[in-house]
């Protein structure tokens, strides 16, 4: 599994966790909420800056983020 599309799984996750929908998320981090699907479809790159406002939105830590992801990756590994 690439980055891109395990980061896209985590932020689903992580949406869903918080009963929120792609417009509520993009709302809250200040992202139209197309690019919240592109995100979650893994189509779309983050940026540092993209991260740190969906963490915000999603009251996790970025950390707690890329955590996720390589645990996400280590996962298909196994």
């Amino acid at each position: 599994m690439e980055i891109v599309h395990a980061f896209g799984k985590v932020i689903r996750q992580l949406r869903k966790e918080a009963k929120l929908t792609q417009e509520q998320l993009g709302f809250e981090a200040d992202l139209r909420r197309t690019f919240v699907s592109l995100l979650e479809l893994g189509q779309q790159q983050p940026t540092l800056t993209t991260i740190f406002k969906l963490a915000k939105a999603l009251n996790v830590s970025a950390s707690e983020i890329v955590r996720l992801i390589e645990n996400e990756l280590n996962s298909e590994g196994a």
